[in-house]
């Protein structure tokens, strides 16, 4: 039975008032960890999924308060819901597929089809998914700060698995929500627009960061020891394998 909208999204609450938002019936190597932070002053929504149902519609947690929603980057995964918010944000790298993604440059053509799915949701067709255009309000770039008020993250630049990938630090606290360029999973390098030496290169510059947990695009969540082991495991299967990194 196809799924109903709404029993489409689940929602899990952290510490630090920080509360993952995801589709569970998405397979997990392509369900999308959507990270909802609350502030004193406004919210952040980072990534908001695979856009079929509304966000809006159907988590209130994303209604109750003014909010920013920060695409990770610009794969379909992670920007479905983006046009839904007012506010909107994303590295100046990927603006341009922000404002218009097209099947082709956010992935959608390659993955989005009925194997990502545990079961399906209602209304589900391949051949139609489009993603709305959502231009962003504002374009970020590295050491950039997003301010809730009683909290704030700087803005990392982390191209490799795509140019204008961005990750959010909360040095308070070692919070780091990192997208897809650090999870607890099968890192991808080899989309159109990834490249090996860049990731290595932001793997390197990562791995000193003072991280506490990290909350990343995909899987669980995890903490440092963690977050370093992946980290040198990327860079020594890459070395094994006859690149030439740092």
């Amino acid at each position: 039975m196809p799924v109903p909208a709404t029993d489409w999204y689940e929602t899990l609450h952290f510490a630090d008032d920080v509360t993952l938002v995801h589709e569970p019936w998405i397979v997990p190597f392509y369900r999308c960890n959507m990270w909802h932070v609350r502030g004193r002053d406004r919210d952040l929504l980072f990534d908001s999924g695979l856009g079929h149902f509304s966000l809006r519609q159907h988590v209130p947690l994303v209604t109750e308060r003014s909010l920013i929603a920060i695409a990770s980057h610009s794969h379909f995964d992670h920007i479905g819901c983006h046009h839904e918010f007012s506010q909107r944000a994303i590295h100046s790298a990927e603006a341009a597929i922000l404002a218009d993604p097209r099947n082709d440059l956010t992935l959608a053509d390659q993955y989005a089809t009925d194997e990502m799915f545990i079961q399906k949701p209602e209304g589900w067709e391949s051949a139609a998914y489009r993603i709305k255009p959502a231009p962003a309000g504002r374009l970020l770039t590295d050491g950039d700060v997003i301010d809730l008020g009683n909290r704030v993250f700087e803005v990392i630049h982390t191209p490799g698995h795509s140019p204008g990938g961005i990750g959010l630090f909360e040095r308070k606290t070692g919070i780091f929500l990192s997208g897809d360029i650090i999870y607890d999973g099968p890192l991808i390098d080899d989309t159109y627009h990834s490249c090996v030496d860049v990731y290595a290169e932001t793997l390197e510059r990562l791995r000193i960061l003072p991280v506490t947990l990290i909350h990343g695009g995909h899987f669980p969540s995890f903490g440092p020891s963690r977050y370093r082991q992946l980290i040198d495991d990327y860079l020594g299967g890459r070395r094994k394998a006859g690149c030439h990194l740092p």
